[in-house]
């Protein structure tokens, strides 16, 4: 190769490289003004049925480890009968809404009057036992309601609120094994997620300390119920 040909080639290879510097930089540009969206790895944790005099205390102390805070929704029976774990879930910063006071199936409710007694026996309850308005979050037992239900919830002021994650927990004589438990609850945990947990269930109580490090370690936070936005009825 002459002394002319390599001057010339190693013009042309400048100008190449200059060219790839370029699209780098304006590809690098182009990024930056575009982010990628991710859906962010949020969940909400909510309890039904409770509170349960063992399994909610201890549902409690694996979260207040955590500082990991959840929706109990309270059966009036059982409030009645454990006043003082009521209390104590208010006082660790948990929301609590109305989830009845017998555990009827409310759609077979139609009318009006029937259905404010279940739900106005909790609240009232709530403010003897707490010195406070009880948040009016509704979620009516076994998930059953009817638009009629749904109408009359959200006039007595009431967000009713249903879940994206549950698994069949609720047996008391008839518990899953934690084995059985995680088959569930990891693998179909998903971003947004509002998951439903009983704190009647033994299992529960024993699993909640390994299950929320496992989520963790998949990447999820523990958001309060009013930062996802659905499934929510109002």
């Amino acid at each position: 190769m002459n002394a002319r040909n390599w001057i010339f080639l190693t013009f042309v290879g400048c100008l190449l490289l200059l060219a790839g510097l370029y699209h780098i930089q304006a590809s690098a540009a182009e990024n930056a003004r575009t982010p990628v969206m991710r859906e962010e790895k949020k969940i909400a944790l909510t309890f039904d049925d409770g509170p349960h005099p063992v399994y909610t205390e201890q549902l409690l102390e694996g979260m207040k480890k955590r500082n990991v805070k959840a929706t109990f929704f309270i059966l009036g029976e059982q409030a009645e009968r454990y006043p003082e774990i009521v209390k104590r879930i208010g006082e660790e910063g948990h929301l609590i809404g109305n989830h009845t006071y017998h555990h009827p199936d409310m759609s077979a409710i139609s009318d009006k009057e029937s259905f404010q007694k279940e739900l106005d026996a909790v609240s009232s309850l709530f403010q003897e036992v707490t010195g406070q308005e009880m948040t009016k979050y509704y979620r009516p037992p076994q998930g059953k309601y009817s638009t009629e239900n749904l109408a009359m919830a959200k006039e007595l002021g009431y967000k009713t609120f249903f879940w994206s994650l549950a698994y069949v927990d609720w047996y008391v004589d008839k518990q899953p094994t934690a084995t059985e438990a995680f088959n569930k609850l990891l693998t179909r945990i998903h971003p947004g997620a509002i998951v439903l947990l009983h704190s009647t269930s033994s299992t529960n109580a024993a699993i909640l300390d390994d299950l929320l490090t496992k989520w963790e370690d998949m990447g999820y936070r523990f958001a309060p119920l009013t930062e996802l936005s659905a499934p929510a009825k109002s």
